[in-house]
């Protein structure tokens, strides 16, 4: 179980001393196959510093350039959220029946048709797994029409019948309260202009990452189409937390490590993102959190990771 925890750590420092952190592991906490949490947070945490500097000491691309990328990326994933028990059932031909979140259910094939439903060809939830698989690549061409697409059927999702009215219609992302449907063109905007963005500065000199960071995707898909939690319950809520939560800690590690900016993009972008969606819908607000502790929640981040970049530059030349 040890080796799990050399995943944090980018692929040159396993090879170097993978062996020897796992070595020293063995000999400090005999017939253990996990270490405390303490020595694991530890461990996590000098892993993202790790991977953090070895981003930053690759000068292939700017600092900015690869914010950009984190942000497509990150929107790309909240853009799927709402679509993960569809897009499951879609690729699987299951019939979720009474289980179908927030919308009804249209069947796998063209002509079939749910309760209430209207007739689709394909789901919407393909748009934004598209747009997240070629970020995912360094593809930005490709990602470029899937978001094109996202706003079109968010512009017409009252009269566009080629993605039926799954979730467009329906409740949609509920992160710490602020609801986000298909036809709220911020996010898909957003989403449409770092792409953008991408695709014309050079997409070759994009990152690609590996197909293996698909498999958390995969998990969640699973997981919402089989145990099939519905977005605004506090399972879905507070599971949703704590993965934003890590997200937002490794961001702060990570600039803390280096004093580099571009983690700081992709966070203020969902800080955007979410706090628009409160200002229009005030109405929809679905009370998960109090209001003042999701507004700290979505602001404080900004000025603290400023602020931590900051303090990294001015400590960099006395060390």
């Amino acid at each position: 179980m040890n080796r799990l925890l050399l995943a944090a750590y980018p692929e040159p420092y396993r090879s170097r001393q993978g062996e020897e952190v796992l070595a020293c592991l063995s000999e400090a906490y005999p017939g253990r196959s996990w270490p405390p949490p303490r020595e694991v947070a530890a461990l996590m945490r000098a892993g993202v510093q790790a991977r953090a500097r070895a981003v930053v000491d690759d000068t292939a691309r700017p600092w900015w350039l690869d914010g950009i990328h984190l942000t497509a990326l990150v929107l790309a994933a909240l853009a799927l959220v709402p679509y993960l028990q569809d897009v499951w059932h879609w690729a699987l031909h299951i019939d979720p029946g009474q289980n179908a979140i927030a919308f009804p259910f249209s069947g796998w094939y063209p002509w079939a048709q749910g309760p209430a439903g209207r007739t689709r060809l394909l789901p919407y939830g393909l748009l934004p797994l598209v747009c997240l698989i070629a970020l995912l690549r360094g593809r930005a061409w490709i990602a470029l029409p899937a978001t094109t697409v996202m706003m079109y059927a968010g512009a017409t999702f009252n009269s566009n019948t080629f993605f039926g009215d799954e979730g467009k219609s329906g409740l949609s992302y509920y992160g710490l309260g602020a609801p986000i449907t298909a036809h709220d063109l911020v996010l898909s905007g957003s989403l449409c202009t770092a792409c953008a963005v991408l695709a014309l500065c050079r997409p070759g000199r994009l990152r690609r990452r590996s197909y293996r960071w698909l498999a958390p995707v995969v998990l969640a898909m699973f997981v919402a189409g089989s145990l099939h939690i519905i977005s605004v319950s506090p399972a879905f809520q507070r599971g949703l937390f704590a993965i934003e939560a890590t997200a937002l800690i490794a961001a702060w590690v990570a600039t803390a490590a280096t004093g580099d900016h571009r983690w700081l993009i992709p966070v203020a972008a969902v800080a955007i993102v979410r706090t628009q969606a409160i200002v229009v819908r005030p109405d929809a607000f679905m009370q998960s959190f109090p209001d003042l502790v999701v507004l700290l929640l979505l602001i404080t981040p900004l000025p603290a990771l400023a602020i931590t970049a900051r303090r990294r530059q001015v400590q960099a030349p006395a060390e």
